[in-house]
């Protein structure tokens, strides 16, 4: 996938089995609420801007739902170095249509039908409108990081998705080829999703002038969090439920997509389990999933992956040693908590 949908915040995550987690996750956004209104109503008004005949699939793209979680993520960072700010709202604004913009490339490539319980912008108007629309989000993100007064809120977010599409591409180049170095797979995650993480983080420390230990602190946390989040997203495509996954189980190996689980087990597997493994995931069928799952099960590859979840979730902890106690500061760490309760629960749906 080019981006992540926020399965952690997602609507889904009210029909977890365990209702002390959505308390947890309430109890995290609910100070920022009013934040999360405010890029709400920014987003919305966004749609004002492009072409009176692209207005639909703005509205349709802009007012999808979800629970913007990066934005979540650029208020507590804001909140955990003093006040948060209208500008802090804006870059929120801006990161959330560079996601957006990417889920629905994304939904292109993956053949998507359905996001958020709905046909997804190219069911409805086709791929060619879909990725043309696409593009019109990331031009728009750009012109309103243009906006600042000063360049580096522009140069940011240009990197960041330069670095996203870029670990995209990576990741195509690497489908159905086997064996990936944990090194690469790592690299992709860290490009292709962490990044938008980390520049929520950084964008957040640069609106709140913060001195440069705290930004580079911050950035630290959000890479870290951001490649848990992916490890944690691969186990979910594979150990979790369709209901907590809000889309069919396997997604990803039946676009030939190498993730966590499946290197670790290909990395266990003995010589004749290893060419199996390929061969199911190179001549993919749906009935593939249930061999693919009993080999994952075979060479135990879910306690590891819970275990590589919970150590780059202590390492963003570590990192959020540098700030100073705050609310937000507190945030990040429930953050960081919840996510890894989210983990440990998939095993109760294997």
């Amino acid at each position: 996938m080019l981006a992540v949908e926020s399965k952690v915040a997602g609507a889904n995550a009210v029909d977890s089995p365990d209702a002390n987690l959505n308390r947890s996750w309430k109890h995290i956004v609910e100070p920022v609420e009013p934040f999360l209104q405010a890029v709400s109503r920014q987003l919305i008004r966004q749609v004002n801007d492009f072409d009176p005949q692209i207005v639909p699939y703005a509205q349709y793209a802009l007012d999808g739902g979800g629970k913007h979680l990066r934005p979540t993520i650029v208020a507590l960072s804001a909140g955990a170095l003093g006040e948060v700010t209208d500008s802090h709202v804006t870059a929120a604004v801006i990161i959330e249509m560079v996601h957006l913009a990417t889920l629905v490339h994304d939904d292109v490539m993956d053949e998507a039908e359905i996001r958020r319980d709905r046909p997804t912008l190219a069911a409805n108007w086709g791929n060619e409108i879909a990725v043309l629309f696409g593009d019109c989000l990331f031009a728009q993100a750009l012109k309103l990081a243009a906006s600042f007064p000063t360049p580096e809120v522009c140069r940011s977010v240009a990197m960041a998705t330069n670095t996203v599409c870029s670990g995209e591409i990576l990741q195509t180049q690497h489908r159905r080829k086997f064996p990936i170095s944990r090194r690469e797979y790592f690299r992709v995650i860290e490009m292709k999703t962490a990044e938008l993480f980390t520049l929520s983080c950084d964008l957040a420390g640069f609106l709140s002038c913060t001195t440069p230990k705290r930004r580079t602190a911050l950035r630290q946390f959000g890479a870290a969090f951001g490649t848990a989040y992916q490890v944690y997203d691969d186990c979910v495509d594979l150990f979790g439920t369709e209901t907590a996954a809000g889309k069919s189980l396997g997604t990803d190996l039946a676009k030939g997509k190498l993730t966590w689980p499946v290197l670790l087990a290909w990395e266990r597997a003995s010589a004749g389990d290893r060419t199996r493994l390929e061969q199911l995931v190179e001549n993919w069928q749906p009935d593939n999933l249930a061999v693919v799952n009993e080999l994952l099960v075979r060479y135990e590859t879910f306690g590891p992956s819970q275990e590589i979840v919970a150590r780059f979730l202590e390492q963003a902890r570590r990192a959020l040693r540098a700030l100073p106690e705050s609310s937000g500061r507190a945030g990040l760490l429930a953050l960081s908590d919840f996510l890894e309760q989210q983990t440990g629960a998939l095993a109760v749906c294997m």
